[in-house]
């Protein structure tokens, strides 16, 4: 599979916008769990995405995949910080 296709559809403002607010809803927000935040950045980034693209099936499945994406690199930048492994 050739995945240089997703970097056509990149949006480093959705991203960004889905890494502060999983920030937010995991240090300030004590009432969601941790379980529900990929599944709650994945419906936000789908939201971004389409209202800076344009509303389309393409656009909201990569909004998805950017803000699963910002959950993995939040998890990678947090174990590189704390030098933990699992």
């Amino acid at each position: 599979m050739d995945f240089t296709i997703l970097t056509e559809h990149f949006e480093l403002v959705v991203v960004v916008g889905c890494l502060v607010s999983g920030y937010i809803l995991k240090h300030w927000i004590k009432d969601v769990d941790n379980k529900y935040i990929p599944t709650s950045l994945a419906v936000l980034g789908a939201i971004l995405n389409a209202v800076v693209s344009g509303l389309t099936v393409e656009t909201i499945i990569y909004g998805a995949l950017m803000g699963l994406a910002s959950t993995g690199m939040h998890q990678a930048f947090t174990r590189f910080i704390e030098n933990t492994q699992e």
